[in-house]
C-alpha cells in the first residue's frame, strides 16, 4: 500500500493502520456466517486459484482519502488468454468502462480496477499502459480495459483526483494470492455504506465434491445505502440510522439518511462457464446484496462482473482463430453456484464495514467530516 506521508513515518503508519483491522473481527468472528456453504482457506476472492488481489492507499492531509484495489483473473498475459466474463446491473448510476464490450463478446482482457469516480479515466489510461507493456502486446492497437468505481466524495476531496498513474500501476505489480485487507484500504478507503464506514470486503464459498467442488470468490466495495440488516437482524432500524427514517411513523433524532452511493461486486469462479452463465452468476449476487438491506436508490450504481478461471474456457489464442469445443456447466446444476455467490457476496459485504476503522476528513468548505466504523456490538452474536 502506498500513503502520502513522510518516508520517516510511513512504516509506523502502515504497521498501525494493518494493526487496526486485524483488531477489528469479521463477520465470522462474531457467528455470522451466511449459507450452508464453507469457505474456503482465505475466505477471499483469492482462493479461486490463480486470482490476485493489489491495493493502494492513498491517505495525504486533511481530505485525501482514498485508493485502488486491482483484481487480476491469472497471472499471465490476460489480453492474450482472456476469460469469459458476464455483467449485471441492478441499477445503472456509474461509470464503469469496459461494460458493452464484456456485453458483446462475453470477455476480459485486462485486469479490473476499482477506484473512485472522478478518477475512472486515469485508472483506465493506466491499464492502457499497464497492457501495452505486456511481453507478446508489441502489436496491440485496441484495448477494452475495465474499471469500476464508486464516489468516495464524503470523505475524500474528489475534485483533487489524487489518484495517478504509478498508483494504478503499483496496484497491478503488488497484486498477489491469499489473504486481502479488508475495510478502510484500496478503493474503500474513502467509502460510506448506511452510514457507517464502508470499504473493500471479501469471502468465498466452496461447493462440496458431489456439487463440481467449484469455489467462488467475491470483492465487493460498498458504498451504498438503505437499512443495514445483519444475518436478518434489522441494525440499522435498532440503531435509528437508515434511510427514510425521518419519515417513519416513530422518526428518531438522527439527521437524514443518505442512501445514493453504489457497489462494486466482482465475482471470480474456477467453474467452467460460458459468459452467458456468468451473467446469470454476476444477477444472483444481487441477492446477497439484498439482504443487507440495500435501498437500490435511484443515485445509486449496483454493478456485478463475474469471470471465470476454468483452463478450459480461457479464450486463448488458438481458440481465437479456429472453430473449437469448450466446457460448460449445463444449467441444471448452475443453482449451487447461485446460492454460493449470493452468501459469499453478503458475508463480503458484512466484513467491508466490519473490518473498517474510523475515518476522518474535511469537506470542501474545510469542515470536519467522520466516517465512523460500525459498532460490532451492534451485531447480535449467534
Amino acid at each position: 500500500m502506498r500513503y502520502g506521508v513522510k518516508a520517516a513515518v510511513l512504516a509506523a503508519v502502515l504497521m498501525a493502520n494493518s494493526a487496526q483491522a486485524a483488531e477489528r473481527p469479521s463477520a465470522r468472528d462474531l457467528g455470522v456466517a451466511p449459507g450452508v456453504f464453507a469457505p474456503g482457506p482465505a475466505n477471499a476472492i483469492t482462493d479461486v486459484a490463480g486470482v490476485k488481489v493489489g491495493q493502494v492507499t492513498r491517505i495525504e492531509g486533511a481530505d485525501v482519502r482514498t485508493g485502488v484495489t486491482a483484481i487480476l483473473p491469472h497471472g499471465g498475459n490476460l489480453f492474450q488468454d482472456k476469460v469469459p466474463a458476464g455483467v449485471a446491473v441492478a441499477n445503472g448510476f456509474g461509470k464503469l468502462t469496459g461494460t458493452t464490450q464484456i456485453l458483446e463478446l462475453g470477455e476480459i482482457e485486462t485486469p479490473i480496477v476499482l477506484t473512485n469516480t472522478l478518477s475512472v479515466w486515469r485508472a483506465a489510461d493506466a491499464l492502457v499502459t499497464w497492457t501495452l507493456g505486456q511481453p507478446g502486446n508489441e502489436q496491440v492497437r485496441s484495448v477494452n480495459v475495465v474499471v469500476g468505481e464508486t464516489n468516495d466524495g464524503y470523505l475524500n476531496n474528489i475534485r483533487k483526483r489524487a489518484i495517478t498513474a504509478e498508483d494504478v500501476l503499483e496496484a497491478l505489480r503488488s497484486a498477489k494470492p491469499g489473504p486481502v485487507e479488508q475495510g478502510a484500504v484500496g478503493a474503500g478507503t474513502g467509502t460510506m455504506a448506511f452510514d457507517w464506514k464502508g470499504g473493500i470486503g471479501s469471502s468465498s464459498r466452496v461447493l462440496p465434491a458431489a456439487l463440481g467442488g467449484y469455489t467462488v470468490g467475491v470483492l465487493v466495495q460498498s458504498n451504498y445505502g438503505g437499512t443495514l440488516a445483519v444475518d436478518g437482524d434489522p441494525v440499522g432500524r435498532r440503531s435509528g440510522r437508515y434511510y427514510l427514517h425521518e419519515h417513519a411513523p416513530a422518526p428518531g433524532g438522527a439527521p437524514p439518511s443518505v442512501a445514493d452511493g453504489s457497489i462494486m461486486i466482482v465475482i471470480a469462479t474456477d467453474a467452467p462457464l460460458s459468459d452467458r452463465n456468468l451473467e446469470r452468476l454476476a444477477k444472483r449476487s444481487f441477492a446477497g446484496l439484498a439482504r443487507t438491506g440495500s435501498a437500490f436508490t435511484n443515485g445509486s450504481g449496483d454493478y456485478a462482473i463475474a469471470f471465470s478461471t476454468a483452463d478450459q474456457v480461457r479464450r486463448t489464442p488458438a481458440r481465437r482463430r479456429a472453430t473449437s469445443t469448450t466446457a460448460d456447466i449445463p444449467n441444471d446444476q448452475l443453482s449451487p453456484l447461485f446460492v454460493a455467490v449470493a452468501d459469499a457476496t453478503e458475508e463480503a459485504i458484512y466484513d467491508s464495514l466490519l473490518k473498517a476503522r474510523t475515518i476522518e476528513s474535511r469537506d470542501l468548505d474545510g469542515k470536519p467530516v467522520r466516517g465512523e466504523a460500525l459498532d460490532p456490538g451492534l451485531i447480535r452474536r449467534r
